[in-house]
């Protein structure tokens, strides 16, 4: 996160700070472009082109059922996001210690976490919706209280700590849901509805669930949610060391690499290997919607070889050419996300390509509306870029 500037004329560009790390916006950018539209693109293709390719390409930006079976990019997105405001918190909070003392970014810390807070609440409709059919939980809203955790143990604590809390709160996470038995069903199922994340949502959270009695982004699953960020973590320490950048790159993809093994390990994705047998009594499968400690590794993992790939093509290599739309997006992520659902941008963008200019489309039509969703989305993110206004919380 960085200072809010809502300046209305054109301000400096972010590139000419030979401090900041453009990398790490360009590829918030980048995966705020699949959530801003370009899945649905990709979906809508899909369904006019039945091709093998197109096929496992749209594979690729739906989630899994439950379990992870293959890869899928879609299913690293939103715990890619949390992983980048780990990172990018080092670089906001070490200056405020820095300058202003713990307090002040104890402070800070409250203060977004909220204000992030009650916008997820906001985005889900709000006041819109009577009680109890309001939603508390949500994507915001984890990625609120996994910074408020992150953030507060990173102004406390030194690295060595905030691996032992990481690796505890893993540990930890994976003995509840593994040897807490689940009334009705016993211990350590994992399946939907029958594990113990959702038994808790089912019995103690208020509200609206997103998936009947349950949600993914439930209470217990937030514990190891914190750990995706405070992984983000290490790798703004890490960024923000005085290591040679192209060995920054280089120790971003090992341990990403590391992390993967691990995770797929953990989770019992090798069973073809038999030296790693003994393992099977241990596994934790890798599921995304109850955010298991092994999805923690695998999707932290790969989160820390995206960022080590954009840090090395970005600022080792400087090649920048490519960067610009995705750094419109990165610079206001929260804003775009937030415009694209409370401004209804695929229904505004019929304005455009509704009527007879969708007959005209043809079977594309669905192609269209929502590419020029994603322009318009891309056209206001470059506008607030131009004129320097960066919205931050």
């Amino acid at each position: 996160m960085y200072t809010a500037s809502t300046s209305s004329t054109a301000g400096p560009s972010p590139l000419a700070n030979p401090d900041r790390v453009v990398s790490l916006d360009v590829l918030r950018g980048f995966d705020m472009f699949w959530i801003l539209g370009a899945d649905e693109l990709i979906n809508k293709l899909g369904k006019t082109n039945h091709s093998s390719i197109m096929n496992g390409i749209v594979s690729q930006v739906n989630h899994h059922d439950w379990e992870w079976t293959h890869f899928s990019l879609y299913e690293l997105i939103f715990a890619t996001f949390v992983f980048i405001v780990g990172t990018s918190l080092v670089f906001s909070l070490s200056k405020l210690v820095a300058v202003s003392g713990r307090s002040a970014a104890v402070k800070r810390i409250f203060f977004r976490a909220t204000a992030l807070y009650l916008l997820g609440i906001l985005y889900y409709g709000g006041a819109s919706h009577e009680w109890p059919n309001i939603r508390i939980v949500g994507v915001l809203q984890r990625i609120a209280l996994s910074y408020l955790g992150a953030g507060l143990l990173f102004t406390f604590f030194r690295p060595r700590t905030l691996a032992i809390v990481a690796v505890a709160l893993l540990l930890l996470y994976w003995g509840l849901m593994g040897l807490v038995p689940v009334p009705g069903v016993g211990r350590g199922n994992y399946a939907e509805r029958m594990n113990l994340a959702d038994y808790i949502d089912k019995v103690a959270l208020p509200g609206k669930k997103h998936v009947g009695d349950h949600d993914p982004e439930g209470l217990l699953s937030t514990l190891p949610a914190i750990v995706t960020c405070l992984m983000g973590v290490f790798a703004g320490l890490l960024l923000k060391s005085d290591r040679q950048p192209w060995k920054k790159a280089v120790i971003l993809l090992i341990a990403g690499a590391v992390s993967v093994a691990l995770g797929m390990a953990w989770g019992g994705l090798f069973p073809s290997v038999p030296q790693l047998a003994f393992l099977v009594p241990l596994k934790f499968p890798v599921i995304k919607k109850i955010w298991t400690s092994s999805f923690v590794l695998v999707a932290g993992g790969y989160s820390a070889i995206a960022l080590g790939i954009f840090y090395l093509i970005i600022d080792v290599w400087k090649i920048r050419f490519w960067t610009l739309p995705f750094l419109w997006i990165g610079m206001n992520a929260l804003t775009l996300y937030l415009v694209e659902t409370l401004f209804k941008i695929p229904e505004f963008a019929n304005h455009f390509v509704g009527g007879n200019v969708a007959k005209a489309f043809g079977d594309y039509a669905e192609v269209a509306r929502t590419a020029t969703g994603l322009i318009l989305l891309l056209l206001l993110g470059r506008f607030l870029f131009r004129r320097g206004i960066f919205l931050r919380l």
